[in-house]
């Protein structure tokens, strides 16, 4: 009696954690189909860990702060877009709303030296580094909620960087 009982609970354990992890793929599959193109301006990092294996740390201009201790743990940046999707910071506030017309929520969690948008590491293919080295902008897709998914990085005409292919000789 007690092993079916455990086997049962280890069963529905298993079920919820399949499905939330199903849940989680099936909400960022539809901020990557639905969420709006957001580009935001890469501020400058610690060159020593700009590029550490095959993976850049990102960090971005809007979450540099000096009111950092000021804000809530967690919340939202409020930016607007320009003509070529750029966001530009308009304020940090604790919950969604208000939200203006024309304005886009980013959630954010505070780190120790700056705010955390969801997407600090860009990882990509090893030998890539140079490639991603001209970076300017992360691209993020964005739902109404403030939630984002990374989707690359832009160079500084604001064009995706696409990885370079190594050819294979044939023989």
């Amino acid at each position: 009696m007690k092993r079916n009982l455990r086997s049962i609970i280890v069963l529905v354990n298993l079920v919820a954690v399949l499905a939330f992890f199903n849940l989680s793929v099936v909400e960022k599959e539809e901020i990557l189909k639905d969420g709006q193109l957001v580009l935001l301006e890469l501020a400058p990092v610690d060159p020593r860990s700009l590029m550490q294996g095959d993976y850049m740390t990102l960090s971005y201009a809007i979450s540099q702060t000096q009111e950092l201790e000021k804000l809530p743990n967690r919340g939202y940046a409020v930016v607007q877009l320009d003509s070529q999707n750029v966001a530009q910071l308009v304020r940090y506030q604790p919950e969604k709303e208000p939200l203006n017309e024309r304005e886009i929520l980013l959630r954010y969690s505070k780190g120790n030296w700056s705010l955390n948008l969801g997407a600090e590491s860009y990882f990509f293919e090893e030998g890539q580094a140079e490639t991603f080295e001209k970076a300017e902008y992360g691209g993020l897709r964005v739902d109404n909620k403030g939630n984002s998914v990374l989707v690359g990085l832009y160079d500084e005409n604001r064009a995706l960087i696409v990885p370079k292919r190594e050819r294979v000789s044939q023989k």
